[in-house]
């Protein structure tokens, strides 16, 4: 409880230089990601019998592919890689929080924002890959030369309330487990640590669904049924959450 996030939390430093928790653990998350996925495709069966870990790795890249076509109603392969691994971090990340000593790095508003500027950037690619340059581009514009401005304001807007959303989740809710943790040690911190994995994993899931409503609205032109499908899945996982 002595930091609000693991930025503060200094391992190493020398001089002007220093490492903080959230360095460490987002390089460990990262680690850990790469080291499963080269174990688990190393011996790729195409046979009936499948090993147990190719059979979770298929489930859960399915649920990611269904999860992207009913947004973008197109064939998810050409988005998977990005919206995969963004899922899979911020799941990961949040999973391990209840490991006695790790920090999240989603619980650090630096992480979040940085996965925040990248689903901003990804948006404009996957945008001009799909449409077109000047096609995505007038879209800024459209329906008057009077609402650039306010489209602008509304990417900046969205990205931030991205970072400050699953930062303020998973931030309040490790530090309201430790708050139980000291209040009631022996009943409290198992409920919670149990809610805390699902939470985290629905953090992970709005995070996702989002970032794939903005990349299919930049391809779609904005469409309204792939924002109404964002509001579905948004409100589907805050009443789970809920």
């Amino acid at each position: 409880m002595d930091s609000i996030t693991p930025d503060q939390v200094i391992i190493w430093k020398w001089g002007v230089v220093s490492i903080n928790s959230t360095i460490c653990y987002t390089w460990a998350v990262m680690t850990l990601l790469g080291l499963s996925s080269w174990l688990v495709t190393r011996r790729l069966s195409s046979s009936v019998e499948l090993s147990r870990w190719q059979n979770v790795l298929e489930m859960v890249i399915c649920f990611i592919q269904s999860q992207i076509r009913e947004i973008t109603h197109r064939e998810p392969k050409k988005y998977l890689p990005f919206i995969g691994s963004l899922f899979l971090f911020i799941a990961l990340s949040n999973l391990l929080d209840v490991v006695p000593g790790f920090h999240a790095p989603t619980a650090s508003l630096s992480t979040t924002a940085a996965l925040a500027i990248c689903v901003l950037l990804a948006v404009p690619v996957f945008g001009i890959a799909d449409r077109g340059f000047l096609a995505y581009v007038r879209h800024y514009v459209s329906p008057s030369v009077f609402m650039l401005p306010f489209n602008i304001l509304g990417e900046i807007s969205r990205t931030l309330a991205l970072a400050v959303r699953l930062f303020g989740n998973v931030m309040s809710g490790g530090k309201l487990a430790a708050i139980l943790l000291a209040v009631a040690p022996l009943f409290f911190p198992v409920i919670m640590n149990l809610l805390g994995l699902l939470t985290g994993l629905i953090q992970a899931y709005i995070f996702a669904v989002l970032a794939m409503v903005y990349i299919a609205s930049a391809g779609h032109g904005g469409g309204d049924a792939t924002s109404d499908k964002a509001q579905q899945s948004t409100a589907k996982g805050e009443q789970d959450h809920g």
